[in-house]
């Protein structure tokens, strides 16, 4: 009863086969490719999958064309039925909050279901809020109280996107990548230094706001490709979970099988 779970991003497809459905189903294989080589994913990864998957669940950012190219690797390979996920007004023990519930973009509303499952897990009758933070060519910075209910969130440049930015705005900037610094003395270091800045004063804003309207501390997770650029943070102390929108989408396969049962 293999299980394929799939978030077509901006820049990359990441998948991952689970022996089931369910949030706390055991990881069989995982992988992603860039979106320009998605064609070539059935030969170069999805043929030699060691159980063949009798259902999906996916999240797609990247636009319908994309899309369908997948669909067609799902069908012809497997005869496998292809099910995108979107966002909805409450799902997964999660109220939206967002002015229009439909609009939220289905990998955030994927990742901040996966995030209030592990605030549930800490503490199942009392959870804390959490502040869900996924690091990409975007960076999304999700807040959710402790009832549950999504109050609102940020998005604002990646990494790459601050850089790309920069370099095409100003003279001079196309330097190697630099270190993390708290007072940089060259380029390389004071881009990489900014961008870092950034993107943590962001995210300890919001965990002040957060922390304000519940009136307790927040549990603060990230997640995404590039979050090992921010996870070194000192006054980040944050759970860094792999693949949080895949239990997002776990989360609500398993509970599509329990309304259907």
């Amino acid at each position: 009863m293999a299980f394929l779970v799939i978030d077509i991003g901006n820049t990359r497809l990441k998948w991952g086969l689970y022996e089931r459905g369910q949030p706390d189903a055991p990881l069989l294989a995982h992988g992603a490719v860039p979106l320009e080589d998605i064609d070539h994913l059935w030969e170069t990864d999805w043929s030699r999958l060691p159980q063949r998957p009798v259902a999906m669940l996916g999240c797609v950012v990247a636009g319908e064309a994309i899309k369908r190219r997948v669909e067609e690797q799902l069908l012809q390979g497997w005869g496998l039925r292809p099910h995108w996920m979107s966002a909805t007004a409450f799902g997964g023990g999660v109220i939206n909050g967002y002015e229009h519930p439909q609009r939220l973009g289905a990998d955030r509303w994927a990742a901040i279901i996966g995030a209030r499952q592990h605030a549930l897990r800490v503490s199942p009758e009392n959870p804390p809020p959490v502040l869900a933070v996924m690091v990409g060519t975007a960076v999304t910075v999700d807040s959710v109280d402790a009832s549950g209910r999504f109050l609102g969130g940020l998005i604002l440049p990646g990494f790459g996107l601050m850089y790309r930015a920069l370099e095409s705005g100003t003279a001079g900037l196309k330097v190697p990548t630099g270190e993390v610094r708290d007072f940089p003395t060259n380029t390389s270091d004071a881009l990489m230094s900014g961008g870092t800045d950034a993107i943590a004063g962001a995210i300890e804003r919001t965990m002040r706001r957060l922390r304000v309207a519940c009136g307790r501390d927040p549990l603060l997770i990230m997640s995404g490709g590039a979050v090992s650029r921010l996870s070194h943070v000192e006054e980040l102390p944050a759970l860094v979970v792999e693949n949080l929108i895949f239990e997002g989408l776990l989360t609500l396969a398993g509970n599509a099988s329990k309304n259907e049962a």
